[in-house]
């Protein structure tokens, strides 16, 4: 486990970096916040308070996280002009500058951006490789209307059902009156939206001339 650093080492190791190993949480993040014993780094700690702050949003994700090396690992003791150097930079550290912090804060967002979308695309990566991806479709009742009331509707629907595509089911049916003895043809359809135009799809419908005066959508929902 990763040797727990002083505040001001802390402070200096991520004055130029979000996290202390890499572009996204890492366990070397994770052990060095678990060493500070829920003691948040105080406002003399800029960098510091930012990032414990953000590792504890992560915290429900701890156990998912990367390994990452720690820059804290044990190691010889700092000699004195080392230690001056530090000191020295821990200053610069402590200066009110507004612009830097504002940089660094839409910096540290852009990072976790990247990390989260690098996540995502990690996991639909891995769904689709394990055949578990869900696939976005939608229901839809689908009004077929004739010319008049001496048009075949048995002979219509038959041809409308000889439509087929890769996305798209054929579901119930019925005859709905709409006046004047005429009656048009309602169907339930499934339709994988990223296959099937529906639009594409009423024209093909409507292309059926002998038969098909108009198409009208009654209603549509997402699965």
């Amino acid at each position: 486990m990763a040797a727990a650093p002083s505040l001001p080492e802390l402070e200096k190791a991520l004055a130029t970096r979000a996290y202390l190993d890499g572009y996204q949480p890492t366990s070397a993040d994770v052990e060095v916040f678990v060493s500070l014993k829920g003691a948040a780094p105080g406002t003399e700690y800029p960098h510091a308070a930012r990032w414990y702050k953000h590792i504890a949003s992560w915290e429900s994700e701890f156990s998912s996280l990367p390994k990452g090396t720690s820059p804290f690992a044990a190691g010889p003791a700092a000699t004195p002009a080392a230690k001056e150097e530090e000191e020295d930079d821990e200053i610069d550290l402590f200066a009110d500058d507004d612009e830097e912090e504002d940089a660094e804060a839409e910096r540290v967002k852009a990072e976790r951006v990247a990390a989260y979308n690098a996540q995502k695309a990690e996991k639909t990566a891995k769904k689709a490789a394990e055949g578990k991806l869900e696939v976005a479709k939608s229901v839809v009742t689908l009004q077929v209307k004739p010319w008049d009331d001496e048009t075949d509707m048995e002979a219509m629907e038959k041809e409308v059902r000889a439509i087929e595509k890769d996305g798209l089911v054929w579901g119930a049916s019925k005859l709905v009156p709409v006046g004047y003895g005429i009656k048009m043809l309602q169907l339930t359809l499934v339709i994988e939206d990223a296959k099937i135009s529906l639009e594409e799809l009423q024209e093909e419908i409507q292309e059926l001339e002998d038969y098909v005066q108009s198409t009208d959508v009654a209603a549509m929902q997402k699965l």
